[in-house]
């Protein structure tokens, strides 16, 4: 188990390109396997989480190759093959829910299942879905990863989602493709694209009106070639310390900049960090171009609603740079962040009380008040990569050094993430 020690900083500066998005590279890598034809793509996520997926792809049938850096999927146009063995989705719980999507309508039998984290997130969140379309789907205390998955012919339901997710309407969305008739699925509230995106990228049509998408089964893919925008998330980190480093100058280039992912740079706006956005063009209806930032003096701000929802990943950067400003960040209705790959509110405010911090904890967020200096300190992760990173960037402004336990636990996502923190941190 790796450790690392993070020194503090006075600023970020320089210009970074980022590996390729996350969501976007799931979506795609999984796509691709079911289109007819050979996609490539130029900067897929580096991430562990993503290589998982690749993984299952290339055992459900998927032909897939590098080759300087371009990942090539074959695809098997449609049709799937019984792996020889369970589909192992490590700590990726994108990889487990958006598959079983496509799995549901497939003649194979498939059992999935993944590390420690991963056994313990819930799935009755598309095993009813799932269910009601047709699939025969069987979990651990009928909620749990391992899941075992028996395709076969689905028919389209019209779903109204309990919960804003976007890997659950992805799955739906993925299922329905290869279902009889039309689907709809209804959100609560908005949440990240990629998989409307990326299906019709790939070719399918579908509509959205408000929170409602509706799409016909029975459409084939077709592949496609695309470059994958640096991810938004991982930037976050980066965007995060700039705002919080005096004489910070940060170029971030080939962004992902969909506008359901980049609410982030409106609230570090609204926060008093200075953005500006200096190229925009859209590649496969994603939305990617270069954005400046540089250090502001940093006021206070609420996060709810759908804002928690379009923030969900970038929740923890944003509580861990909260003592740095001067009113603090409250954060409410993102209780989601209780089962991600740890208690990320939880594991947030302990963190953040090993710094020195005050913080108080709600049910479904919390609020770290401002005007509050942080000390180094021994950090534990709790294996959680979004949270080793977010006090990464905390740490550069803490006085003294700050220990991350367990550090590796960030190739879950971003492996060059310490090296190019390194890069543009000035000392």
């Amino acid at each position: 188990m790796a450790d690392i020690t993070i020194r503090p900083a006075r600023a970020v500066i320089g210009s970074i390109r980022l590996p390729g998005d996350k969501s976007i590279s799931h979506r795609y890598g999984m796509l691709a396997a079911i289109a007819q034809g050979t996609s490539r793509f130029r900067n897929f996520s580096t991430g562990a989480d993503c290589a998982s997926t690749v993984r299952c792809m290339e055992q459900l049938g998927a032909m897939v190759s590098k080759t300087d850096g371009t990942l090539e999927i074959s695809g098997r146009n449609g049709t799937l093959i019984q792996p020889k063995e369970p589909l192992d989705c490590g700590n990726s719980g994108s990889t487990i829910r958006m598959l079983s999507g496509i799995l549901a309508a497939q003649p194979i039998a498939c059992q999935l299942f993944g590390d420690a984290s991963l056994s313990r997130r819930p799935m009755s969140r598309i095993i009813d879905p799932l269910s009601k379309m047709g699939a025969e789907i069987t979990a651990t205390d009928g909620n749990r990863p391992p899941l075992k998955i028996k395709g076969g012919k689905l028919h389209a339901i019209q779903y109204q989602s309990p919960v804003a997710s976007a890997q659950v309407k992805s799955c739906v969305l993925f299922a329905a493709l290869q279902a009889d008739g039309e689907t709809v699925f209804e959100e609560p509230l908005r949440t990240r694209d990629h998989g409307e995106l990326g299906l019709r990228a790939f070719g399918a049509d579908l509509t959205r009106q408000k929170n409602r998408i509706t799409i016909q089964g029975g459409q084939k893919l077709k592949a496609i070639e695309a470059a994958v925008p640096g991810d938004i998330s991982s930037a976050a980190f980066f965007m995060c310390a700039a705002a919080i480093l005096p004489d910070s100058n940060l170029l971030v280039e080939d962004l992902l900049l969909n506008p359901t992912r980049a609410v982030l740079l409106d609230v570090l706006k609204a926060l008093g960090a200075r953005i500006s956005v200096v190229s925009i063009e859209e590649h496969h209806g994603e939305l990617v171009g270069a954005v400046k930032i540089e250090h502001g003096k940093l006021t206070g701000l609420k996060i709810s609603g759908s804002h928690a929802a379009a923030l969900i990943d970038e929740i923890p950067v944003l509580a861990a740079i909260a003592p740095f400003t001067r009113d603090g960040i409250e954060v409410h209705d993102a209780r989601e962040l209780r089962i991600k790959e740890s208690d990320r509110i939880a594991t947030v405010a302990r963190n953040l009380r090993l710094m020195g911090a005050t913080v108080e904890e709600f049910d479904d967020g919390l609020f770290v008040p401002g005007s509050q200096k942080l000390r180094g300190a021994e950090i534990d992760p709790a294996h959680d990569h979004r949270i080793a990173m977010a006090f990464a960037i905390a740490a550069l402004r803490a006085a003294g050094d700050t220990l991350i336990r367990h550090s590796e636990c960030a190739e879950i996502s971003f492996p060059e993430f310490y090296e190019l923190l390194d890069k543009v941190g000035e000392r």
